[in-house]
């Protein structure tokens, strides 16, 4: 009985001890704590970072009671500070409203309007905890891409962004073909084998960092590319259609037949929403389909 209590304790010491190691390189942090964005968290990288309604800010918080900016968050080192910056409903620490810079200590609740958010230091094991959350809200378990929720929240972001800055921003939605067909003919689990693949061969391929690759529905997939204009994009999905089109999808020793008709889009006159950024996509997407399908299209008014 002695040994199994030893045995115990050292699992649990080196789970803690690998909880710290992960979280050692992590950033300080802010986490929404309740609302729609429950879970989502914002690191905090600069010396200064900036929160308000305003695309301009480090933090962007387009929700009732924000102002334009309406506070800075100050990091020297492990210490860290929170500012109101004029703000018309003012910034409330721990239900206390700050009238000076005041400093911020693990698990202070910061409150802007409705948004509630909660300080993280850098490394704090805890994070990871959260991490974990965020990536299972945000993530489709089958594929391991973004799921449709963040994905809808990030391209109307983007859009929003490109409003301002004038950056390009284009979207690339694949849609395999005959997937129903091929459900039937060789069944469901050959189909989700397809699914995990096809995801794995993009992620790979011509996914970066600051690109958001999800898995829209179905056999539905976008890859929202910021700072991309339509010619390199439209290059993009040309390319990722060979690789899915050239590999050999084999399931139980049968080759599948895997190709994907692919609408390309970008931001625009015209482009006032996310929404009207997808549409556009969807649109040159039935136009491959409409040409032969196994084809990139893009949109063209």
């Amino acid at each position: 009985m002695g040994n199994e209590s030893t045995i115990v304790i050292t699992d649990i010491k080196a789970a803690l001890d690998s909880s710290d190691l992960a979280a050692s390189d992590k950033p300080a942090a802010l986490l929404v704590v309740g609302g729609e964005l429950n879970g989502t968290i914002f690191d905090l990288v600069n010396s200064e970072t900036t929160c308000g309604r305003s695309i301009e800010n480090s933090i962007q918080l387009e929700f009732q009671g924000i102002s334009r900016q309406h506070l800075k968050v100050y990091l020297d080192g492990e210490v860290a500070a929170v500012e109101d910056c004029g703000s018309k409903n003012g910034t409330f620490l721990n239900n206390q409203k700050i009238e000076s810079k005041s400093q911020l200590n693990k698990g202070d609740i910061i409150k802007v309007g409705s948004i509630a958010l909660k300080y993280i230091p850098a490394g704090d094991p805890e994070r990871i905890a959260y991490d974990k959350l965020n990536l299972e809200a945000n993530t489709d378990q089958h594929t391991g891409c973004y799921n449709k929720a963040y994905f809808n929240k990030s391209l109307d972001l983007e859009v929003r962004k490109s409003k301002v800055t004038g950056n390009p921003l284009s979207l690339i939605i694949f849609d395999l073909d005959h997937f129903k067909k091929l459900n039937d003919n060789f069944g469901h689990d050959a189909g989700d084998y397809v699914l995990k693949e096809m995801a794995s061969i993009v992620r790979q391929n011509g996914v970066r960092e600051q690109d958001v690759f999800a898995r829209y529905g179905g056999e539905e997939f976008v890859i929202l590319l910021p700072k991309t204009n339509l010619k390199h994009s439209f290059e993009i999905a040309e390319r990722l259609r060979k690789l899915v089109e050239d590999n050999h999808f084999k399931y139980e020793d049968k080759r599948l037949p895997v190709t994907a008709s692919i609408g390309v889009a970008d931001y625009r006159q015209g482009v006032a929403t996310g929404t009207d950024l997808f549409k556009r996509a969807d649109n040159a997407v039935y136009k491959s389909k409409e040409n032969g399908r196994n084809q990139v299209s893009f949109f063209k008014e």
